[in-house]
């Protein structure tokens, strides 16, 4: 027999950072967030933690009328904190419509709503980094 599952409406909103991907599913709810089926307040490290409710702090109220489920893959641990923390913001202003909201938001931090396009630069040949050369000695 084939499970059925009850799917509440649900829009889904992106965030990156670096090789880091999150995608957030918002809906009206008791505000429960999850990321990765873990509940925010078990997520560790602790400064991944503080980084994903950056947002959440930021929304207020807007929080118990919603709940939110991450899903985060790639990168590193803050990669992930950082594209976790971005997806919910973007889902909190595009469900909510509050300017607002939206403006509170870029002036803590741009970032959480607009993506930071900095990435590693590649090591090339001559030296053991992207940049740094091996040392001449002429004596």
């Amino acid at each position: 027999m084939n499970r059925v599952t009850v799917i509440r409406k649900a829009k889904l909103f992106s965030g990156a950072r670096k090789t880091a991907r999150a995608t957030a599913a918002i809906m009206p709810g008791a505000g429960r967030i999850r990321i990765n089926n873990v509940p925010l307040e078990l997520v560790s490290p602790e400064l991944a933690r503080l980084r994903i409710m950056t947002p959440v702090e930021l929304a207020g109220d807007y929080r118990e009328k919603v709940d939110i489920n991450v899903s985060v893959k790639g990168g590193g641990f803050m990669g992930q904190a950082e594209a976790a923390a971005m997806a919910i913001s973007k889902a909190f202003v595009n469900w909510f419509k509050s300017s607002e909201l939206k403006q509170k938001i870029v002036n803590f931090d741009r970032h959480l709503l607009i993506g930071d396009a900095r990435r590693t630069e590649s090591k090339k040949f001559g030296g053991p980094g992207a940049r740094r050369r091996k040392q001449k000695s002429y004596r």
